[in-house]
């Protein structure tokens, strides 16, 4: 939901501020601001090629909050409709707490760069909404191809992000089907080993795709923002523990379990 909220309030200032986003001098005015330790906040004072930098930026956030929102609504599908969960399983408090904070957390760091006044502009055309009335706001009129159009203009890195993020995200898809099938019956408490996709390779790839996902959203963000780099960080430093708990499970519960697959790294780990 909170992502949903970021994704729509962010991709209605820029499509309202943000245009028209044009490409001149974008590469030379993002190295200056990091040579001369300049600021993304945006200020009416600052020169054009500031400017335009900054609406590359906000743009830029809404292409990698649309991943975000692809992976968030993904894993809400296969929570109601794929997962068939046993009827002994229970999830720890403490584990609840840390999927619910990080589904909090992920979306304001992925947003943290324009969030705020992105958020700030929503809530002051709806205050104006409140005090005018629909009567006296001005229509809004959409246009498809503006609201598009600036995503093409992003850069390789967001582009290779996406297929990176893709990449994982189809993998996640296929494992968690895999995951799915094995318990078909609700009611039966049985368990039996994972076969097909990157099972053939690591015990947990479902965590193996979540981290390429992830490495693939701060490919798209740029690799620059350190809120972005601290959630890819946490993402893997959690999965990795995870793997080495549930390959040892693995081993331990089934005496004829593969030996050449790993945990979560092929090959390595």
């Amino acid at each position: 939901m909170l992502t949903t909220c970021l994704v729509v309030s962010t991709w209605f200032y820029a499509y309202r501020k943000m245009l028209p986003l044009s490409s001149e001098s974008l590469h030379y005015s993002t190295i200056a601001s990091h040579l001369t330790g300049g600021s993304h906040v945006f200020s009416i004072h600052k020169v054009p090629a500031a400017s335009v930098e900054h609406k590359y930026l906000v743009w830029q956030t809404v292409f990698v909050l649309l991943l975000m929102e692809a992976q968030v609504l993904r894993r809400l599908h296969e929570t109601l409709n794929v997962f068939n969960y046993s009827p002994s399983a229970r999830m720890h408090i403490v584990g609840y707490l840390a999927g619910l904070f990080f589904y909090t957390m992920a979306p304001l760091s992925l947003g943290s760069s324009c969030a705020p006044e992105a958020l700030s502009y929503a809530g002051d055309q709806i205050a104006e909404f409140i005090v005018k009335g629909r009567a006296r706001m001005p229509d809004l009129e959409v246009d498809l191809w503006k609201l598009l159009m600036p995503f093409i203009k992003l850069g390789w890195c967001q582009w290779i992000g996406a297929a990176i993020f893709i990449w994982g995200w189809l993998h996640q898809l296929r494992c968690h089907a895999i995951l799915g099938s094995l318990r078909e019956n609700k009611g039966a408490d049985e368990y039996v080993i994972p076969h097909g996709d990157w099972f053939e390779y690591v015990s947990c790839p479902h965590y193996l795709a979540e981290i390429v996902i992830y490495a693939g959203i701060l490919v798209a963000a740029g690799g620059l923002n350190i809120t972005v780099w601290l959630l890819f960080l946490f993402v893997v430093s959690n999965l990795v523990f995870a793997a080495a708990e549930t390959h040892r499970w693995y081993r331990h519960k089934f005496e004829s379990y593969p030996q050449s697959r790993h945990a979560i790294i092929p090959f390595i780990y």
